[in-house]
């Protein structure tokens, strides 16, 4: 697909139904998000390989820091510190020129919960910041930790331009459901940003179904107004 063909700026996901993933699939807790990290690396490079230039995932909101149990926390804080720690990850964002930047307050709801290797992470986190922040061919973010209000939304419409895609897995019971932004749903969003929710859970969520939805909204005509 060609940037001529209508290709969003900037997408958002929101990867929802790792939970739903495990119960169905009667599988243990954790697999539902070591699935869907493998599924985020799937589609994060689907996203740049189409031209893409903004692509944020939402890790987690601060009301799921807070309110998730403490094993689920866990689970997640050590798969992102495994998964960012690897080598080829830093390898990667060298060679593509990739910014990498994490937003939100993550650290310091996690801190007040006394989680270990919060320091750790952060060590991380800032590296592989530093160590990118120079670049400006793709940019890649994550949300940890982000409210969507005051000084977390300010940040945001600071550091990245509008979303014009925002993707939310798992959320229509039958087929795929697009909306304009018109109720202000999501606040990152551009006034002519669009919202697409497919059934698919999260950890079954392909690259494949990722192009068929980019491929669909670049069919959608744009709204500039009456």
């Amino acid at each position: 697909m060609e940037q001529s063909q209508n290709l969003p700026r900037h997408v958002l996901i929101i990867p929802d139904g790792n939970r739903r993933w495990v119960k169905e699939h009667g599988k243990p807790g954790s697999e539902g998000h070591l699935e869907g990290a493998k599924r985020f690396h799937e589609v994060s490079k689907a996203a740049f390989g189409m031209g893409i230039k903004h692509f944020t995932f939402w890790v987690a909101s601060g009301k799921n820091l807070a309110e998730r149990s403490h094993y689920e926390i866990m689970v997640l804080l050590f798969i992102l510190r495994q998964e960012l720690g690897k080598p080829d990850v830093l390898r990667d964002f060298l060679k593509n020129q990739t910014r990498f930047k994490v937003l939100g307050g993550w650290y310091e709801i996690l801190h007040e919960h006394h989680f270990g290797h919060l320091r750790e992470l952060l060590h991380l986190i800032r590296t592989l910041q530093e160590c990118t922040e120079s670049f400006d061919q793709h940019f890649l973010t994550l949300l940890f930790g982000y409210t969507g209000k005051g000084e977390g939304l300010k940040a945001v419409r600071i550091t990245l331009p509008p979303v014009d895609l925002m993707i939310r897995t798992a959320s229509c019971e039958e087929g795929p459901c697009w909306a304009h932004n018109s109720c202000g749903i999501v606040k990152i969003l551009a006034d002519e940003g669009r919202l697409y929710s497919p059934p698919t859970l999260w950890p079954d969520f392909t690259a494949d179904e990722f192009r068929k939805a980019i491929e669909e909204y670049s069919k959608v005509p744009r709204r500039h107004g009456a």
